[in-house]
Parts: C-alpha cells; sequence; structure tokens
C-alpha cells in the first residue's frame, strides 16, 4: 500500500482545513490535487527564501522605498518590545546611516536566526549578538549627537587634500525633533528621488557610451 494514500474507506484530509466532501468524486480528486501542489509550491517558495544582507548602495528606487519602510516598521516593533531607551534606538536612527545600517544587519540576522527553518538554539544566538549590538548601538548614538528630543548629523571628520573634488562638509546645526514620522517619510522620499537621479545619470551615461562608440 502506498504510503501516502489513506486506507481504503478512510475519506482523504482536506488540505489546509477546506472541505471538498461536496465536490463530485472526479472533480473532488483533481481539485485536491491541485490544492496539494499549490500549498507545496507556497510552502517551498516560503521556507526557500533565505534572508540575505541588504546593500543600501546598491538598491533600486522601488527597492530601497520598500526596505526602508520595511526597516522603520521592523526597528518599531524591536524598540517596544524589548523597551529600548533612545540612547540605544533614537527617533532620528533613518538620518544616521551608521545606525540604519547597524540595524539593518540586525534585522536580516533576526530573519535567519527566526526562520521556519532555523535550528532551535538560534533564538538564543540572535539575543547573544543583539546584546553585543547594543552597545554598538550605544556607542553609535554617543558619538552622532543624536538624542531623543533633537537631533544634527553626524560630523564628519575632513581629511586635508583627501576629500572628492566638490564634496562639501555638512551642516551639523542641531534641530528638534518633534515630527518623527512624517520625518522619516520625508526622508524616505527624500531618498528614493536621489536614488532614481543616480539611476538616470548612469543610463544616461550608458547611452552615451554606446552611441559614442558606435558613431
Amino acid at each position: 500500500m502506498n504510503s501516502e494514500q489513506p486506507p481504503q474507506g478512510v475519506p482523504e484530509p482536506d488540505v489546509d482545513g477546506t472541505d471538498f466532501g461536496d465536490l463530485p468524486p472526479g472533480v473532488e480528486k483533481k481539485t485536491r490535487e491541485f490544492a496539494k501542489q499549490a500549498y507545496a509550491s507556497d510552502l517551498a517558495a516560503a521556507l526557500g527564501q533565505v534572508p540575505r544582507p541588504i546593500n543600501w548602495r546598491a538598491l533600486p528606487p522601488s527597492d530601497l522605498e520598500h526596505e526602508l519602510l520595511e526597516l522603520n516598521g521592523w526597528v518599531d516593533w524591536l524598540r517596544h518590545t524589548y523597551g529600548l531607551p533612545a540612547q540605544v534606538v533614537p527617533p532620528m536612527w533613518h538620518r544616521h546611516p551608521e545606525l540604519l545600517w547597524e540595524l539593518s544587519a540586525l534585522k536580516q540576522h533576526w530573519l535567519f536566526c527566526f526562520d521556519p527553518q532555523a535550528k532551535g538554539n538560534q533564538a538564543l544566538a540572535w539575543h547573544h549578538d543583539f546584546q553585543v549590538a547594543r552597545e554598538r548601538l550605544r556607542d553609535w548614538v554617543t558619538i552622532s549627537g543624536t538624542r531623543l528630543d533633537r537631533d544634527r548629523p553626524t560630523r564628519i571628520t575632513v581629511w586635508p587634500g583627501g576629500e572628492a573634488d566638490g564634496w562639501t562638509e555638512p551642516s551639523t546645526a542641531e534641530a528638534p525633533v518633534t515630527e518623527r514620522t512624517k520625518d522619516f517619510l520625508a526622508f524616505v522620499e527624500e531618498q528614493v528621488k536621489a536614488r532614481t537621479a543616480e539611476q538616470d545619470a548612469t543610463i544616461r551615461e550608458i547611452v552615451n557610451i554606446d552611441w559614442s562608440e558606435q558613431s
């Protein structure tokens, strides 16, 4: 007897709780087969997606927007779940690349450790690394100068004769934090527009090179 088939006279269990008992026998069999295939395909797709590190410098505009929104939602969950103070995760973390990259790495690590196929000890591994990451986040926040109620861009040490042509030192003026969500959405819009402009410039450069080689 095929071990995958139910014993004779015993009704085959429904797929995902769906009742196929009222269907005609021929239609019922085909429906069950189709439902099983769809369920197996969806399950394989869900289990087969391994979280990868996010390279924020290389994301196209649409992916950049999506990942920023996803990260913002996860960081919001993280700070509420673990009661993180602003000394670890400040409201304006998105305005500081060092914090964005650190939190992004922590999120991807969390996705990997809590994947349905992860080993049972991966949750402990993540919490161990989370403890280490919190100390790094404290250092980043201290260096950057961002606080719960005020924020200023992270200072960049200018190298004499070591900066690119046209590079200007960013402002380090301090500003109060009053509308955090509004500022985050404005930040996303700014980043997407800037990345779109970079992408368009790259495309134009490629097209111009291609035309110059043909002429």
